[in-house]
């Protein structure tokens, strides 16, 4: 079997299509990635090929910006991420992506939620399309406006608009929405902090203090951001471990390098390990693979899916969310403090983390792909 993934060309969307990639190539089927080309290099590191389809955030959000007059990243209004995920990605991308559908010819397409390159793909070779949708539900109205502009662009290229064959879905049900219907095709996939091959990182040993892992994932881990809530931080009696992301620089942060352990990005099941409080924004990668492994969080949510993975959390008990206008160095500090104090917080993510580990493994999802499509 032939299988195209396809996401959106930022780490917090193509990293949860990992696992059942490696599942899908371990059990003997073909796998390739359609993405962005800055995203080589983690597919480089797995050995996966990727069709470059589309351009990058930076460029989207400028052509989100230039169509809608809003800032995706500052103000996302549903017509900016329309024009970001749906209109712009489609129409800058979308002869690529299609050129790579009959060069790969797959068997089955899989996208992330937010792609609208893979649906675009399965509607022109007839294939079955496969949805993996990461974290909490969105707003449905959201959606439907997104997918309503999507049918616009297939229309437009006399493509039909292609309905799921299956809805991958790696959200626990402690961490839903209220009122969620699953849709047709609905199966559960059990999340996987990501991890890469054999990247190690410089972490504190010996300590009998508790370690603190702050991460802010690839695209909101500023040093003006993180400086402030580190400074405060160091004042706990806690080891911290904070994450780099992308381009910054330990010296770029103004803090004591004595009470700090910076580490690159890397894997976040290595980051992980000892790890007793995550301090995040709450992308939704960080927030699964946290409470994957049962590990309580104080959330304080940046952009896009932050506040919704934040009040999920929240409402299962699992951690404590601080909106913007709350997020103070000294609030954060605190509730970091409170959520290492009160053990409700660490009973209710292992609880949350006995049901990931009851979804079925990506192996066994992918075993029933290649059974149904073949």
């Amino acid at each position: 079997m032939r299988v195209l993934l396809s996401s959106i060309p930022q780490h917090g969307h193509l990293l949860p299509l990992l696992p059942l990639a490696r599942a899908l190539r371990a059990q003997g089927d073909e796998v390739a990635f359609m993405s962005g080309a800055g995203v080589a290099p983690v597919l480089n590191a797995e050995d996966i090929p990727l069709f470059a389809a589309g351009p990058m955030p930076d460029v989207l959000g400028e052509e989100a910006f230039r169509r809608t007059g809003d800032n995706p990243f500052v103000h996302p209004t549903p017509q900016a991420g329309a024009a970001f995920f749906v209109d712009a990605r489609i129409d800058l991308g979308g002869d690529e992506a299609l050129a790579a559908g009959r060069s790969f010819q797959p068997d089955l397409v899989i996208r992330e939620r937010l792609d609208y390159l893979g649906p675009l793909v399965a509607a022109d070779r007839g294939v079955p399309l496969a949805t993996l949708a990461f974290g909490p539900e969105p707003p449905p109205a959201l959606l439907d406006f997104f997918d309503a502009q999507a049918q616009a662009a297939h229309a437009a290229r006399n493509l039909s608009t292609p309905t799921d064959t299956w809805f991958l879905d790696t959200c626990p049900p402690s961490l839903q929405v209220d009122g969620w219907q699953r849709p047709a095709g609905w199966h559960a996939l059990r999340p996987e902090p990501h991890r890469d091959n054999g990247a190690t990182a410089p972490l504190p040993t010996g300590s009998p203090r508790p370690r603190v892992l702050v991460t802010y994932g690839t695209w909101f881990n500023t040093p003006e951001k993180m400086s402030p809530m580190l400074r405060e931080l160091s004042n706990a009696d806690v080891d911290i471990v904070a994450t780099l992301g992308l381009a910054s620089d330990p010296s770029q942060y103004d803090v004591d390098p004595s009470r700090v352990t910076f580490v690159p990005f890397m894997a976040l099941d290595t980051l992980l390990d000892g790890v007793e409080v995550v301090l995040t924004h709450g992308g939704a990668g960080t927030t699964l693979g946290s409470m994957a492994r049962g590990i309580p969080m104080v959330v304080t949510p940046a952009g896009a899916d932050n506040f919704l993975n934040g009040a999920q959390v929240a409402a299962a008990g699992a951690g404590i969310v601080l909106q913007p206008d709350e997020a103070t160095p000294t609030a954060v500090a605190e509730a970091v403090r409170t959520v290492l104090a009160e053990f409700r917080y660490r009973e209710a993510a292992a609880s949350v983390a006995k049901e990931i580990a009851a979804m079925p493994t990506p192996a066994e999802v992918a075993a029933e792909l290649r059974s149904a499509v073949k």
